[in-house]
Formats: C-alpha cells, sequence, structure tokens
C-alpha cells in the first residue's frame, strides 16, 4: 500500500501537532514497515523529525513557484503530486487535505484535533475563523474517513458541520514512549541545571494563551498561599501582558516562563515536578494531561470537555474559571501523601492504554476500511 502524509507539522512543529504527527508516522513504519510512506511538506528540519527507512519517500516543492508560494503548493498543488505518485491513502494529519483532490484516484482521510475555533470564535480573528472553517468543512466533506482523537471532537464534527458519526473514527492518540521511561537522578539534575529550574515545582505545558488560562493557575497559587515556585513552558503570545501585570501588581516572584526547550527534555520536566496542572478552558483532547499521566506526575485539570478521557479517574478536576476550587485541589494534591500516591498509580495505569502501536493499529485499520469501501 502505498501511504501519503501531510508532513508539514512533522517537520516543523516543536509540539502539539507535530508531535502527533511523529508519533504517527514512526509508529506506522515499526508496526506496518511492508508499506510506502509519501511525506509531503514544504520544508524539512532533521534535527527534529529524521524518519529512517528505505520505504519513505519525502516530497518537497521543486518548482521555483512552489519553493516561494509554499502554502498554494501545499493546498492545491500537491492534488497533482499525489496522483502522480500513485498513493492509495492520502491521510491530512491535522484538519485539511489539498483542494481539488482527486477523490477517483486517491482515497483521502483526515485528522480533526478540534474545532475550538468555532466553539469559542472570540478566541480568533475573523480571518482565521474563515480560512479555518473553509478548510477543516472542506476536508471533513470530501474525505472517505475522517478521525476524531476525542470523543469530544467527534461530537464537534457533527454539530458544527453535519457530518454523520458513522463517518467519523474516534482513536486515541498515543503517548510518546519517552515519557513511560523514568530518567536518572544524574539525568534529571543536568536538565535541571540547565535551564536553572527549582528542585520542587508546580509545572505548566502548553502556548500561553487566554484559551489555556494559566492566570487562573497563578491566581490560585497567590489566594492559596502556595510558595511553591511555578514552571511554565510553552510560547507566549499577547495574553502573556495580563499575567505580568498580575505578577507586577501582587509582587509575585518565583515563576519560570520558558519559551523553547529541548522536545528530548521534556519528560524530565514532568518527572521532576511535583505536580502537573492543565487548566485549560478547552481542548480537543489534552495531550500533556497524558504525558503528565505516564510521567509518574499527579495532574490536576480542568472538569468537563474531553479532559475526562485524557485523564481518566487518575486527576483531581476542577472548574477552570474557580481558582479557589483550584487552589484547594492544588494543596491536596500536594499535601494528601495517600492521595498522591493513588493519582500516581492509577496514572501509570491509564496512560498505559495510550500506546502509539495501538493508535497505529486502529489507524491502519481505517485505511483498510476505506480501501474494502466498508
Amino acid at each position: 500500500m502505498k501511504i501519503g502524509f501531510d508532513a508539514k507539522r512533522a517537520f516543523l512543529n516543536n509540539s502539539g501537532l507535530g508531535s502527533y504527527s511523529r508519533n504517527l508516522i514512526t509508529a506506522l513504519l515499526r508496526r506496518f514497515p511492508e508499506n510506502e510512506y509519501y511525506l509531503y511538506t514544504p520544508a524539512i528540519n532533521p534535527a527534529l523529525f529524521t524518519p529512517v527507512s528505505s520505504y519513505v519517500h519525502v516530497r518537497t516543492p521543486q518548482a521555483f513557484i512552489h519553493k516561494t508560494f509554499n502554502s498554494y503548493w501545499r493546498s492545491y498543488s500537491l492534488s497533482d503530486r499525489l496522483v502522480n505518485d500513485k498513493l492509495d491513502i492520502y491521510h491530512g494529519l491535522s484538519h485539511e487535505i489539498p483542494f481539488r483532490f482527486p477523490v477517483d484516484k486517491v482515497k483521502p482521510i483526515v485528522t480533526i484535533h478540534d474545532l475550538i475555533f468555532m466553539r469559542f470564535p472570540e478566541w480568533y480573528t475573523l480571518a482565521d475563523r474563515l480560512i479555518y472553517r473553509l478548510k477543516f468543512k472542506y476536508a471533513c466533506q470530501t474525505a472517505s474517513r475522517i478521525i476524531a482523537i476525542s470523543r469530544q471532537t467527534a461530537n464537534d464534527i457533527t454539530e458544527f458541520f453535519g457530518i454523520s458519526p458513522d463517518k467519523i473514527d474516534v482513536i486515541y492518540q498515543g503517548c510518546n514512549p519517552a515519557f513511560y521511561i523514568p530518567l536518572s537522578a544524574d539525568e534529571k539534575k543536568k536538565i535541571r541545571l540547565k535551564y536553572g529550574i527549582p528542585e520542587q515545582y508546580i509545572l505548566y505545558v502548553g502556548t500561553i494563551e487566554e484559551r489555556k488560562n494559566l492566570l487562573t493557575l497563578i491566581k490560585a497559587m497567590h489566594v492559596g498561599g502556595i510558595r511553591l515556585p511555578l514552571v511554565a513552558v510553552g510560547r507566549p503570545t499577547g495574553y502573556m501582558k495580563k499575567i505580568n501585570s498580575f505578577l507586577k501588581r501582587h509582587k509575585i516572584k518565583g515563576m519560570t516562563f520558558l519559551n523553547e526547550i529541548e522536545n528530548t527534555h521534556l519528560p524530565a520536566f514532568y518527572q521532576m515536578a511535583s505536580v502537573f496542572v492543565y487548566p485549560s478552558f478547552y481542548e480537543g483532547f489534552g495531550i500533556p494531561i497524558l504525558e503528565a499521566l505516564a510521567s509518574g506526575t499527579p495532574v490536576v485539570t480542568s472538569k468537563g470537555g474531553c479532559f475526562t478521557e485524557a485523564g481518566g479517574s487518575a486527576a483531581l478536576y476542577t472548574d477552570p474559571e474557580n481558582y479557589e476550587e483550584l487552589a484547594e485541589a492544588l494543596k491536596n494534591s500536594l499535601a494528601d501523601t495517600a492521595l498522591r500516591k493513588k493519582m500516581i498509580e492509577l496514572g501509570l495505569q491509564h496512560a498505559s492504554t495510550f500506546n502509539t502501536e495501538k493508535m497505529a493499529e486502529n489507524v491502519m485499520n481505517t485505511y483498510l476500511k476505506v480501501l474494502h469501501n466498508d
């Protein structure tokens, strides 16, 4: 079978959609080496992703106009290339497939991670909403099948685009195997010293934006008198101004903000943390929750949405708008030894069910389903 992927984010995105793409492609290569895999990307970054297999073909734009306008190449011109490569399946790994898709020659599949821009349009510009809606809706309507990364996302696809649930397969993400491997004390110490982080801390991982609600965590720590330092790993946005204003107004110190860290160092950040907090209002799934559980770290996250799918019975859940409730959960997760032990044990059990091998097998079943017209 010849399988093609929109591999832009696998090569160029350090987290989130990039992690999903890399984990899935790598797992498929390992589990199903008998196939040929075509990776289509406007550029490559070998330091981030270097798939090793004689059955992998990386395709980048060659013509000058396509190199100059690589977004056009990816969204329009790529359709012709897929036919020339004689693909059986093309999988859009992050919400979209090329326009003018040759559905009579190649079977399209798309993974939809979330429809947050429709659920909370106030967090997006009008231009972004229009572009996302055009691309996502076209992909959902054109695809032979849709993969949703959570039940919550599957419900949103049906609600907003009118897609039949029968066309959607819910396939949970696999967690990178690196998060399941305990690091030695020496390894963790080297990383702690490299980034200048304290020996004990509360951890947050994610883009620092309104939707992910980091300010509520900081307020919870402030009103709850929680003196443990905070380490926040993520790209800052304009929302950072609100956070800095609050920190300055209340003279709060002991906060470490890291824009970028090496991907291979992230497991150590989780493993060294006293507790991981993910106070987001809304997600498609919430992979950092799973990464923390796999690392043996207690998790406090938000009620509702997809969060219970990611956290199961292992996490503590609070109202994302109630910083006092979050403060109480934080105190319990830090001080109650029996509770911490239970959260860690349940977390490791829950995370063990989200493995990349299982994800690869489920995705392959979707490919075969499409080829056999089931």
